[in-house]
């Protein structure tokens, strides 16, 4: 039972024929099905907004300085129902918009800040998330005002630089662009536990090692940001928590000294709640009665606001005056004992053993009561693990640098997942470019396309070697925080050079003829990358008896290894390729379901999918020249054999060893063809075959060839901000 159960007691029974509760679904008989759902998601069906809504215009309209005046003013607008800390709301809208920023994770790019998502389950529900649908219910009669002109998620994360500005920091600077979904995210993985803060030995290979946290988790317990603020397990260790800091913010791309600046930053303002009982709290959101109306943790028992409120647990602010930016946080941590207390709602922290009451913070409602400091076992890390002891020091001793450090930190937490500066827009956009954007300098348009392909075309690449290289750039976009893809031509430079998935030595040849050419013609290497790859396509279309022409766009530059943050690429190495039948090692993951994540990362659709994939076994494009569902005797030629084949009700599939199939005549049982799982399931899935069998079709040839090739300029623009 949770509090949407209705009782049934007395009730008269009635005819329900719809799955109307997400208890049950259709599927729950086969759990292991793949779920294609992931591809579907945030359609046009759960979008109110029409497909002619365009976010960037409606920005145009909007009154930036108007709206954040309006959210300065709403920082002291203290409200009965849910009061504000010394009648300052810094603290919680500083909270919300790092907790949205910070559930992104550099291993998939998935999470963060850029799509709203803080407003659906699992995420408005999560024990992190204590107490913040009251800051986002706060800043509704703001989004009503502006409406449409200003994003859900634009606003969670300019009110937090707005809190921190009305307190008297200067931030980096500010970006919008950050476009709303309208349900909440099916393809995040956030961990297999069924319950909230289970112990953390479930999360690791190896309990000892923090390194060894599952990825692509970025956090220790399920339901948290990064870490347990009691420590690990709830059980306080200061040095066993900077481990697990170091470990969780390393995986959202921040280093020791971002790392440090942001728990300092972050704790300098605001205090955490635990003067109560966890127990008098009503279920999270997504649980809660339906008289609460989208509140969760609702205490109905006693007080529960201002001084009373319970979210973490643990209770009072980490510095003298936390409604200001100032070096309070490294004066306490740093010149003051501590010992190990808990709070009225019985959660370990942190206080000093000895403090002069003037340095003690004031109580939130009464300015006459002084109240005891407090620090998480994650700030005692900060003091205590040598390295992170330094950097405290270095800060304390340079408020500006601190100041800098943080500013710019804060930056990078909160526009991680923005993917690059082509999609910020706004009057507060720095100038400056940062190594984490993933800078391209603009690239020519002003070359002649059809030379430069009539020279790739007579430069003696094979189809297979074209199109290959082309979708081993392309490949690395995520739509997820809008890294990688074919624009920069980073595949030559390192670490992507070098990946197996890449066949290091095909791909040196290649580039060395494709450079030649950009060389010879005044297109980037990137463009003509792209090119390549397009034109053979045409000429595999050709052999099937269609003649086409792949759109192209040109204008992609060529970054340097200087504008790449080689190490932050690693993530994105593909270790799992559908589309050229390839797998690095095996996985406790099927590799369909590989794929499949492959897929919803480069946002392509199912039906996408199934295209593309048939169409490269045809055309040859397989890692290694591998003929593992190559279902045809016309390779090379972008037919709709593979469809055909894998569909035909004369053939049998049976195992061979090491994840290889042999497809048979049923007949005379001789092998026809080889075959892989990513081969297979467009066969044995029952939506995929419903596609494979629509491209088998003696009447969808021409169809086959102009859907693969619009699904293959999706790829190949996918990171074309610039003109998107």
């Amino acid at each position: 039972m949770d509090g949407n159960d209705m009782p049934s007691a007395g009730k008269c029974p009635v005819m329900h024929g719809g799955m109307t509760a997400i208890g049950r679904t259709v599927m729950e008989w086969w759990p292991n099905a793949l779920n294609l759902d992931i591809l579907s998601q945030h359609d046009t069906k759960t979008n109110p907004m029409g497909k002619d809504f365009n976010y960037r215009e409606e920005l145009k309209k909007l009154d930036v300085q108007a709206l954040k005046q309006d959210l300065q003013d709403l920082m002291t607008d203290s409200k009965d129902w849910w009061p504000a800390d010394w009648g300052h709301y810094g603290g919680l809208m500083i909270r919300m918009a790092w907790h949205a920023a910070g559930s992104y994770r550099l291993f998939d790019g998935r999470g963060g800040g850029g799509t709203g998502n803080q407003r659906f389950a699992p995420l408005n529900s999560w024990p992190d998330n204590g107490n913040l649908d009251k800051a986002r219910r706060l800043l509704w009669p703001i989004k009503k005002k502006y409406g449409n002109k200003v994003s859900w998620a634009d606003l969670y994360i300019l009110a937090g630089n707005v809190a921190y500005e009305s307190m008297g920091f200067k931030t980096f600077g500010f970006a919008f662009g950050r476009e709303d979904i309208w349900a909440p995210e099916q393809d995040v993985y956030w961990g297999s536990e069924k319950e909230w803060l289970a112990d953390s030995v479930l999360r690791y290979a190896n309990a000892e090692d923090p390194a060894s946290l599952e990825a692509p988790l970025g956090a220790v317990h399920m339901g948290l940001i990064y870490v347990n603020p009691q420590g690990r397990d709830g059980k306080p260790d200061p040095l066993k928590s900077a481990h697990d800091v170091r470990v969780t913010f390393k995986r959202m791309a921040m280093n020791d000294e971002e790392t440090v600046a942001l728990t300092a930053g972050g704790h300098t303002v605001g205090k955490a709640h635990g003067n109560g009982l966890e127990s008098n709290l009503g279920p999270a959101p997504e649980a809660a009665p339906i008289e609460e109306q989208g509140f969760g943790w609702m205490n109905h028992k006693t007080r529960g606001v201002g001084r009373d409120a319970v979210t973490s647990g643990l209770e009072g602010a980490w510095t003298t005056h936390p409604t200001q930016w100032d070096n309070g946080y490294f004066d306490l941590l740093l010149n003051h004992e501590w010992d190990l207390k808990k709070s009225p709602a019985g959660a370990w922290q942190w206080q000093p053993v000895d403090i002069k009451e003037e340095d003690m913070p004031v109580d939130v409602e009464d300015p006459s009561i002084r109240k005891m400091p407090i620090m998480t076992d994650a700030d005692m890390a900060m003091k205590m693990d040598p390295e992170y002891r330094k950097i405290s020091e270095r800060f304390y001793n340079d408020f500006e640098y601190f100041s800098e450090t943080f500013a710019r930190a804060w930056f990078k937490l909160t526009h991680r997942d923005m993917g690059p500066k082509a999609r910020y827009f706004g009057p507060e956009v720095p100038q400056e470019d940062l190594i984490w954007q993933d800078p391209v300098p603009a690239g020519n348009t002003g070359y002649d396309v059809d030379s430069v392909k009539a020279k790739i075309a007579a430069s003696g690449l094979s189809i297979n070697e074209m199109v290959s290289t082309a979708w081993d750039s392309a490949r690395t976009y995520r739509g997820s925080d809008m890294r990688g893809g074919a624009n920069g031509a980073r595949i030559r430079l390192a670490p992507q050079k070098d990946w197996e998935g890449n066949e290091p030595a095909r791909l040196a040849k290649v580039l060395k003829v494709l450079e030649g050419i950009a060389s010879d013609t005044g297109a980037s290497v990137a463009d003509v990358i792209v090119l390549a790859g397009n034109v053979g396509i045409e000429q595999a279309a050709k052999k099937a008896g269609v003649d086409v022409k792949v759109p192209f766009a040109p204008g992609r530059g060529d970054a340097t290894a200087d504008m790449t943050d080689a190490e932050s690429f690693e993530p994105l190495e593909p270790i799992n390729d559908g589309y050229r039948n390839w797998q690095k090692a095996e996985y406790d993951v099927s590799p369909e379901e590989l794929m499949l994540d492959r897929t919803q990362l480069l946002g392509l659709t199912a039906p996408e999918m199934t295209v593309l994939v048939g169409g490269m076994r045809v055309i040859g494009t397989n890692h290694g020249g591998t003929k593992h569902g190559v279902f045809t005797a016309q390779e090379g030629a972008l037919t709709n054999d593979f469809f055909v084949n894998v569909t035909d009700t004369e053939n049998y599939w049976r195992p061979s060893g090491n994840g290889i199939y042999e497809i048979r005549d049923r007949k005379t049982d001789a092998v026809k063809w080889t075959a892989t799982r990513m081969d297979l399931v467009f066969g044995s899935n029952s939506i995929l075959r419903a596609y494979s069998e629509l491209y088998a079709q003696d009447d969808s040839k021409a169809k086959f060839v102009h859907d693969f090739i619009a699904a293959w300029t999706k790829v190949m623009n996918a990171d074309r901000f610039d003109f998107a």
